[in-house]
Parts: C-alpha cells; structure tokens; sequence
C-alpha cells in the first residue's frame, strides 16, 4: 500500500466503500429509469428515446477521454469527484421541470459528461492508497459496494414508484448525491500518492524522477486497441438491452413499469455482488482476459433467452445475467487498464480513451436498438445484439493476450517496459 499510516489507510479504504455504495445511484443519473419516465409519463416512442439517449451519450464520449486526463493531472481529486456529483444531480432532477425534446438533450449531456469522471477517478484514487499489489482486490471490493449500492437504490426505487409514480427516482438521486459528497470528503487526502494513482512509482531514471510516457502509448500498445475494440462490442452489445426489457415491461403494464425496472435492476446487482468479490479475489490467479472473456460470452446467451417469453418473472429472472456479466466486467476493466499501463503514467486518460470506446459503442447500441425494434420487433433487437457480442468474444480469445503480470506489484525499471512502457503493450 501507498500509505505508511495503517490506519489512514484503513479510514480512506472505509470512505471509498461508502463512496462507492452511495455513487452507485449518481454515477449514472436517471438510467434505464430514463427510457421508461420518457415512454410512460411523456409519451415518447421508442426511437425519439433512442436519440435522446445516444445524443447524451456522445457528449460523455466528448468528455471523457479530457477527464482522464484530468485525473491524471490534478491533485484535487475527490474535489472534481464532487463537482462532478453536484452537476449530474442538477441536470437529472431539471428533467420534470423541462420535458420537451431539446431540454431533455442538454440535461442529459450535461449529466453524461460530467458522470465520465467517477471511474477514473475512483480507480485513481483506489491505485493511489492502495498500490498494484492490492489493486484487483480493491477494485473487486469498490464494485461490490457499488453493486450493493445500486440494489439497494432501486428496491427503494421500484417499491416508492409502486405507490407515487416513476419521479420518485429524481427525490432518491438527490438523497444518494448528498450521502455522496459526504462520503468523498471523508477520504484522507493525504492517503492518496497522486504518482501512483496514475501508474507512476518512486523509482528514478539516472538520478532524475520518472516522467510520464507520451500519449502516443495509447496508439502504440497493441493490446490496449485490442481491448478497446472488445470493450466497444461489448457496450454495444449490452447498452441497449436493459433500456429495452423496462420498454417492454412498460408497455404491458405503465403503473408498475418502473418497479418492474427496479426488480430487474436489484436481481442484477445482487448477483453483481459475489462476481465481483470473485474478480477480485481470484483474477490474479486465474487470469485477467478469462474473466472478460466470460463476460463477453454472457451476452448472447442472455439476448437469447429475452426472446422466449414475455413474462415479467421470465425476464427479471434473464436479468440475473446481467448481473454475471456487468459484475465481471465493472471490476476487470480497470485492472486490465493498469495492467497494460503500468509505469507509464498514463493510467488514468487511458481509461478515460478506452471508456471513450466504451461510450461509443453504447451510444451506437440505443440507436441500433430502437431502430430494429421499430422496423422488426423487440425479438430481433435482443438477438441482433447478441451476435454484436460474440463477435467481440471472438476477438478477445484470438487477438488479446493475458494481461496478469504476475508479480508483487513493484514496478519494473523503465527500461525493460519497452516503448509502451509495459512488456506486454511491447508484444
């Protein structure tokens, strides 16, 4: 660990499990909740939701690569987190105050973007306190408590809308900020090494401090494309397919569509949970590109399954998968990030370029989605997205190498990392 105080160790790893937990709801704004407000209480189609929603999400792309960058640059980490609190707060809840398409647009824009700083900036500060040898498994601990976080946030959410209607999510995000920004704030400052939260060490190059890389490593690690490319079809593949299952849900009864939403999301983010705990207890010894590869493969067979019943309890019971897959891939996500940019300095706006990918590819899966629905129905939707993710799984197998690196976490000299500055962006 970073830290050579134990106990402002174990206070800032205290603070993260609750920053973590009470971000899950703000991190994400309104959600899938987004689709079914739209639908049942202002009447919209499934393609202006799609537009609206791929329209945001290209403003988080815009954002998100500078805030990685951000985070790499500045040492007033858990200020940014803040600000970045309060802005997707402000924007989600001017939703029922400004309906109409054109505010919807900007509310959203500004929600997403400003949204792009959390996981870089969590996982920047986790690597700061805690270094690579305790990264994995805290980065399996953060997902944890976010997941736990998000069900707890949407059995509140699906039992309050039962009873007063789909905006009694707007009162529980802005609850969620507060409890947020609190949680922030507890984190000791002087905790976080700010070199090592962004892949740098103490060691020094002919008696001179380590500099970062250049930012052409993000073009010349090969694996790291190789794995943008996987993370794009993956968000496309995913993105679109909880938005549509609260359509559908919506659609056969609009009182209790958004508990039924809810019900998808805590059965999700329970199973999130122990996969993980798993990822974060058992990647560095099982391998860190099995589990992506498991969770790229989750998706066909869960786009499948949605298409043999339109049952509530058939597709709450699908939605499981979601929790397998998205459990697996919110926690090694990062860690093949730092795996590759280890000793670069670059480990943040990394991120940031590869979430950018990741942006993408779910700002394309909402259109795609509504677009299919509306010329094919909800069944060819569901497998048209699966096949989007086998064809990453394919790529992943045969084109992206094992990330681990196997060591106890000490940085190794510079000059044996090559001109990616990690050994395997030099394969």
């Amino acid at each position: 660990m970073s830290s050579q105080d134990p106990d402002q160790t174990r206070r800032a790893g205290r603070a993260l499990d609750a920053a973590n937990f009470f971000l899950a709801d703000v991190r994400d704004g309104l959600g899938p909740y987004l689709a079914v407000y739209l639908l049942t209480e202002q009447r919209w189609n499934e393609a202006r939701i799609g537009l609206v929603m791929s329209i945001a999400t290209i403003a988080g792309i815009v954002a998100q690569t500078p805030a990685g960058a951000l985070v790499d640059g500045t040492r007033a980490k858990r200020l940014v987190m803040v600000a970045a609190a309060i802005l997707v707060t402000l924007a989600s809840l001017s939703l029922p105050l400004f309906p109409n398409l054109l505010p919807v647009i900007i509310s959203q824009g500004i929600a997403q973007a400003a949204a792009v700083v959390f996981p870089p900036a969590i996982a920047a500060v986790s690597l700061g306190i805690f270094g690579h040898a305790a990264f994995t498994r805290r980065i399996g601990r953060n997902e944890t408590f976010n997941h736990a976080g998000n069900a707890v946030a949407a059995g509140i959410a699906g039992l309050s809308a039962y009873w007063c209607g789909p905006t009694v999510v707007f009162y529980l995000l802005g609850a969620m900020a507060i409890a947020s920004l609190v949680s922030i704030l507890t984190i000791p400052e002087r905790a976080i090494d700010h070199d090592l939260a962004r892949g740098l060490h103490h060691s020094r190059i002919n008696g001179a401090p380590e500099q970062p890389s250049g930012l052409g490593v993000l073009l010349t690690c090969r694996p790291l494309l190789i794995f943008a490319i996987c993370v794009v079809l993956f968000h496309l593949s995913n993105a679109a397919m909880l938005p549509l299952v609260g359509q559908k849900l919506a659609l056969q009864d609009k009182n209790i569509g958004t508990s039924l939403m809810s019900a998808c999301i805590v059965a999700a983010q329970v199973v999130m949970v122990p996969f993980a705990m798993l990822v974060g207890a058992r990647a560095d010894r099982w391998g860190h590109k099995r589990f992506f590869l498991a969770a790229l493969l989750i998706l066909p067979v869960r786009g499948a399954l949605y298409t043999l019943s339109d049952n509530p309890f058939w597709l709450v019971g699908v939605q499981l998968l979601d929790g397998v897959g998205a459990g697996i891939f919110g926690a090694i996500f990062p860690v093949i990030v730092a795996d590759l940019m280890r000793n670069t300095g670059r480990f943040n706006v990394a991120q940031g370029a590869v979430i950018t990918a990741q942006s993408i590819g779910a700002a394309l899966s909402t259109t795609l989605a509504g677009l299919v629905v509306v010329g094919a129905g909800y069944s060819a939707a569901f497998i048209t997205l699966g096949a989007v993710a086998t064809i990453g799984a394919v790529i992943c197998l045969l084109a992206l190498p094992e990330t681990r690196q196997g060591d106890d976490g000490d940085p190794r000299p510079r000059g044996k990392t090559a001109a990616p500055a990690s050994a395997i962006a030099a394969e």
